[in-house]
């Protein structure tokens, strides 16, 4: 980008937004950053409900932050931290294996658009809540997000007219849909919402387990014995239930099922990859199957259930944990002193959520309905949140195909595939290894380490 460009780039951010060097909540400068950005970046806090604030960290447009859409992105967990995805994903830097220096994201959606990162629910990374009660559940975060949501274009009142999109992950899969609906239904919230996007996220905890057992016995994981195990005690003419089956024997056989996928040392992320070490990386993967772990003995499942802390260590966050708790970066990011050090993952929220929704499909139809656009996508190797299940899950929203179930090309290859209902696209992304960028050595989950792919897929979002 020509020194004009940048220049002018500049230039319209700060016309946009009515605050300028001394703006508190901007950040001006970050340890560890040896570059100039061309784009504009602001870290504090909004206002949730009484005595509740959840950190922001907003990063506008390389492109045209006038005319780009504004782009909400929620982490999941439930319990984790929005700034994986900003330092691990779709963030404009990445922090370096050291731990202490930055180096920029080539695949950055602020490339395109201008990016809200929060984190949610409070108690989560550098939120929090002034008396310190961290339980909470579906419902309240939904309200918390659309209040932080209303604090934020108090802030930057400039970006109501843009274009404005939710996206969530994994979790997120339940954040997105029900902050989306109150966006769309509240009235106190004056934007221009255009629609919600899910990537690997849960949508039916019903279809996801069912459909898990059918991904991971054609993925070979099972053999045939287990197969037909499963078969004979959770199958009755020709119908198969492994979700919820009150039989003691379908049980046994789908926790041993589930054991070897989530318990044997496979990627739950990303199948046919191997597992960073650490043991970060096992805490960051706690809240995931502590959430699968309270779906098995809520429907009575028996048996051999995973063990938690044998979790595969498949994340490694070191890095972003050292950077971010430096004190000259906190400090840039006006995190308060008295806050304790920032992690990936609570486990004071984690362990205390309550799940209200089995399942979106209802929040899904009237969101439909109201005719916002609406994307569900998936690596087609992650078994956290499988493709097939997110599949089954839009299908059986009764919306007309529009569309064949085809092929999406990026670089003369087939990138995935997608179909259409209406409104609402379903789509697959295909682990392209060779997009892996040069200074990831170590191997990663599909939505990091296919960052290219990942940057296409997000431009489609906005093209289709």
């Amino acid at each position: 980008m020509s020194s004009l460009r940048v220049f002018f780039c500049l230039l319209s951010v700060s016309v946009l937004v009515a605050s300028g060097m001394y703006d508190p909540d901007e950040v001006l400068d970050l340890p560890g950053m040896s570059f100039k950005p061309n784009y504009r970046q602001w870290s504090g806090y909004l206002k949730a409900s009484s005595g509740k604030f959840l950190h922001y960290w907003f990063v506008t447009s390389q492109r045209d932050p006038l005319k780009d859409p504004v782009v909400l992105w929620l982490n999941g967990g439930p319990g984790c931290s929005s700034l994986d995805g900003f330092l691990s994903e779709n963030g404009p830097f990445h922090v370096n294996d050291n731990g202490a220096t930055l180096y920029e994201n080539e695949f950055s959606w602020n490339k395109i658009a201008n990016v809200l990162y929060l984190e949610s629910p409070a108690g989560v990374g550098y939120s929090y809540s002034d008396d310190q009660k961290y339980q909470t559940d579906d419902d309240e975060v939904a309200n918390n997000n659309y209040l932080a949501l209303q604090s934020f274009f108090i802030k930057f009142p400039n970006f109501t007219q843009n274009e404005f999109f939710i996206f969530g992950e994994s979790y997120g899969g339940i954040y997105a849909p029900t902050l989306s609906l109150r966006v769309a239904t509240g009235g106190q919230l004056k934007v221009n919402f255009k629609g919600f996007a899910v990537g690997n996220g849960i949508s039916s905890f019903a279809l996801n387990d069912q459909s898990l057992i059918y991904f991971g016995n054609y993925h070979g994981l099972f053999g045939e014995q287990l197969w037909k195990d499963l078969n004979d005690n959770c199958c009755q003419n020709g119908v198969c239930n492994f979700y919820n089956n009150s039989k003691e024997s379908c049980s046994v056989v789908v926790s041993h099922a589930f054991n070897i996928v989530y318990n044997s040392g496979l990627n739950t992320y990303a199948l046919y990859l191997d597992c960073a070490g650490g043991v970060t990386s096992q805490r960051a993967m706690m809240h995931l199957f502590r959430n699968f772990r309270k779906h098995w003995e809520a429907n009575k499942l028996v048996g051999s259930t995973p063990n938690v802390q044998g979790v595969p260590p498949c994340i490694n966050s070191t890095a972003q944990i050292n950077w971010l708790n430096r004190g000259d970066v906190r400090k840039a990011l006006h995190i308060p002193d008295v806050l304790p050090p920032w992690d990936i993952c609570s486990d004071v929220v984690g362990s205390q959520y309550h799940t209200i929704y089995e399942t979106m499909k209802d929040v899904y139809e009237k969101l439909l309905a109201l005719g916002l656009r609406a994307l569900v996508y998936n690596g087609d190797t992650d078994m956290a949140c499988n493709f097939l299940g997110d599949q089954w899950f839009v299908e059986q929203l009764g919306q007309k195909a529009s569309t064949q179930y085809q092929p999406w090309i990026y670089d003369n290859q087939i990138a995935g595939f997608y179909q259409q209902f209406g409104n609402i696209t379903f789509l697959t992304v295909k682990q392209l290894e060779e997009h892996i960028g040069v200074e990831e050595e170590e191997p990663c989950p599909w939505m990091f380490c296919t960052k290219e792919i990942y940057f296409v897929l997000f431009v489609y979002v906005f093209t289709i």
